[in-house]
């Protein structure tokens, strides 16, 4: 189902035109409005009137992570707070939040690009979408509820936890979409097992995940626990929240929303832009919001695009799947190592279920590399010939991954705990 065939259909020329004309209209209005980027600019030598073509966005500066928490809380706002309706902001787990503010023109681009998401989850206005993402401050709940709302679905603004009762209103309510992190989705299937309910009596036929990475094994696990496909929507506060892209029923990559997001791949360490297919570091330009605009936005998350016309009709640019986050990667004993690429090989593992934790650490000078793994439902930890020929499996595959070994514990199901929201993976104590 596709909710604007205008633009999610149209040729490059077309979209390539109306790209220009905004972000030519971005940068004036960014250069007038925002100083600390304005000044940027000028440092950099160029101006608005030099952004002739689409490919004049390299001369401009990225902004950084590093510049919205220089600025914090609003000094990245391009209009006076009478015209922010809406302020959102990131996790924060390290430092300050990362804080935006919405006009309602930034609010009716959300629910826009939301609604194309919804639709290309196959939900209409005779859905029932219940939202289990949190609400409040995080972009998750409030950005599944506007989108769902645009297409004239109803909502059930459930929020995060509670599963017994997520479980019971998706069978009395009848919902048709669930929207959540997939790691709380994980743990729904898994009630949804203890509570001995079959899926395929479950009113679910789609389910809307995203807020963090997660790979095709872990989709899979869902898509047999819920009975539902699954479809991975990407989004970030910086940018405007979920809805930036969403993947469709081809599984072939995530459609941007590129009438309102420009993306660019780069090398990290470079900075140089990276062809179609390579991976690389995503940044984001949007174009046409008005509170909190951004401008070559280094998003820190490592993906590939690609411009073939996608079999469901669509001509929008896709991303991959998140591959990593530059800043979530660990450097163990000199070699680059991402959470993804660990849960990529325990996703291969029928005899395992997709909850682990990652625990880093430093013994005697040297890095320590240790792996806590849940065993599948009905799995004896005690029955020592099977587990050493499972970790011998596994440590194998890992080396194969990773190019390095770790220390692996096998732990009964339901050890580990269990995910509302983002889920923690990874341990690293060699900062503390």
């Amino acid at each position: 189902m596709i909710w604007n065939k205008e633009i999610e259909c149209a040729d490059r020329e077309t979209m390539r035109a109306l790209q220009l004309k905004k972000l030519k209209e971005t940068v004036k209005y960014e250069y007038d409005n925002v100083p600390y980027y304005r000044k940027k600019m000028d440092d950099a030598g160029v101006k608005p009137e030099d952004i002739e073509s689409l490919d004049d966005i390299r001369k401009l500066p990225f902004i950084t992570k590093e510049d919205i928490a220089a600025n914090y809380p609003t000094g990245l706002f391009a209009k006076p707070m009478e015209e922010i309706v809406r302020i959102h902001a990131s996790s924060g787990t390290t430092g300050k939040p990362k804080v935006a503010g919405y006009t309602r023109k930034d609010l009716e681009i959300w629910g826009e690009c939301v609604a194309r998401a919804m639709a290309s989850a196959g939900q209409d206005s005779k859905s029932v979408v219940q939202v289990a993402y949190g609400y409040g401050l995080f972009t998750g709940g409030l950005g599944a509820h506007i989108g769902a709302e645009t297409i004239g679905a109803t909502v059930i603004p459930m929020s995060s936890g509670n599963t017994k009762k997520q479980i019971m209103f998706m069978q009395d309510m009848k919902s048709t979409a669930l929207a959540c992190t997939p790691s709380y989705a994980l743990t729904i299937a898994e009630g949804v097992a203890k509570e001995g309910i079959d899926p395929a009596d479950l009113p679910l036929k789609a389910g809307i995940f995203g807020a963090e990475p997660w790979t095709q094994g872990m989709k899979e696990s869902i898509e047999k626990g819920l009975g539902i496909k699954a479809y991975d929507i990407y989004g970030l506060t910086e940018i405007v929240g979920p809805g930036v892209s969403i993947s469709c029923d081809e599984n072939e990559g995530m459609h941007v929303q590129e009438d309102y997001f420009y993306p660019e791949i780069i090398d990290p360490e470079t900075l140089e832009p990276l062809p179609d297919g390579e991976i690389g570091e995503l940044v984001f330009t949007t174009l046409g919001k008005e509170g909190f605009p951004m401008v070559r936005y280094r998003t820190r998350d490592l993906c590939y695009l690609m411009r073939e016309k996608c079999g469901c009709g669509r001509t929008t640019v896709r991303m991959s799947k998140i591959l990593g986050r530059t800043d979530d990667m660990l450097i163990i004993r000199g070699v680059n190592v991402f959470p993804s690429q660990i849960e990529e090989v325990i996703s291969k593992f029928e005899e395992l279920t997709i909850n682990y934790m990652i625990y880093v650490g430093r013994e005697n000078n040297k890095d320590t590399f240790d792996l806590e793994v849940e065993l599948a439902s009905g799995l004896a930890i005690d029955n020592i010939k099977f587990i050493e020929e499972l970790r011998g499996r596994l440590d194998h595959s890992l080396r194969d991954m990773l190019g390095i070994g770790c220390k692996v514990k096998f732990l009964n199901e339901g050890t580990l705990p269990r995910s509302e929201g983002k889920a923690v993976r990874v341990k690293d104590s060699r900062n503390l």
